[in-house]
């Protein structure tokens, strides 16, 4: 199989942070690779060194079959990049913003271009609208169609919907699923846990280090963790009682449910004991991927070094 992302061994150091350690993984096309990982563990960089727009300090690969590093100029042109934050010109209406975009590429059929891409992000009646003005979520769909106007093969999203409300959220998702369908692929990084739930695969790095890749069935199964859901009153202060006791991994309370988790059945069983009576009622349940991501945070280190 050509894959879409193929990388082995990157590394790069920014002063003494080893932002990117040994990162290897790829990515077939057509598929949804959510990117997960706390803070200042080398997502970003790593989209920016497949992407061409770093270059690694050691380590090779392709994306979509060309060298990250020799052959950069030819992957920019075939990836699609959305940024973290709105990068797109505020005094510039939407069409105006796209029509730009269409020129720096050299697009032929540009009008017809910004006009497809218009319609598909619903934001044809707002095309003489300021890009400045528009809300968080308009704003997202107009970057997802800047970053989409030259048809590319390979899309990074860079937390494309942080600060957007549900609704925008979902509809943002809908449209990579469709993107997707059609045979691109997607890397994407992301906070939420619903957003990561919607992808095909995951990558999870850590301080610079790949330490986690699968579906999210497959992470769930491997975690190893046992959960138990507790319903009874003030689960808030139950939580607090649990957090930091032998065997318990994670404690939190969710309404009137506590949910609480950890590795060791017997030493998480030994420490719900003392409340497993009336008011409160207990259950077994399969531990969330959020409950896997708070683990493998818990288990990194950092990397300054």
């Amino acid at each position: 199989m050509t894959y879409a992302i193929d990388v082995q061994g990157l590394h790069k150091r920014f002063g003494d942070k080893h932002v990117v350690d040994d990162v290897t993984f790829r990515v077939a096309p057509g598929r949804i690779c959510g990117f997960l990982g706390p803070n200042g563990s080398g997502k970003t960089t790593t989209m920016r060194i497949l992407c061409g727009l770093l270059t690694p300090d050691a380590g090779s690969g392709q994306a979509l079959g060309f060298d990250i590093v020799r052959e950069a100029d030819q992957v920019k042109r075939r990836t699609g990049y959305m940024t973290q934050r709105f990068s797109l010109y505020e005094d510039l209406t939407i069409a105006e913003n796209l029509a730009f975009t269409a020129r720096v590429h050299g697009l032929d059929r540009r009008r017809e271009r910004v006009d497809a891409a218009l319609e598909r992000l619903g934001l044809a009646s707002r095309r003489d609208q300021l890009s400045g003005t528009l809300s968080g979520g308009w704003k997202q769909r107009l970057a997802l169609a800047n970053a989409t106007l030259h048809e590319p093969a390979l899309l990074l999203l860079d937390e494309p919907t942080a600060g957007v409300d549900p609704k925008a959220r979902r509809t943002f998702w809908d449209e990579i699923h469709a993107l997707a369908a059609e045979g691109l692929t997607v890397l994407v990084s992301t906070h939420y846990m619903d957003e990561a739930e919607r992808c095909h695969e995951i990558a999870y790095i850590s301080y610079g280090r790949l330490i986690a890749r699968g579906t999210v069935d497959e992470l769930i199964a491997g975690s190893g963790l046992v959960t138990f859901h507790g319903e009874g009153p003030d689960a808030y202060r139950l939580a607090h009682e649990l957090t930091g006791r032998p065997g318990v991994e994670t404690a939190a309370a969710f309404g009137a449910t506590l949910h609480v988790s950890g590795p060791d059945r017997a030493a998480l069983e030994a420490a719900i004991a003392p409340w497993r009576c009336e008011p409160w009622r207990w259950t077994e349940a399969a531990p969330t991927l959020e409950d896997v991501f708070i683990q493998l945070m818990d288990r990194s280190r950092d990397n300054v070094s």
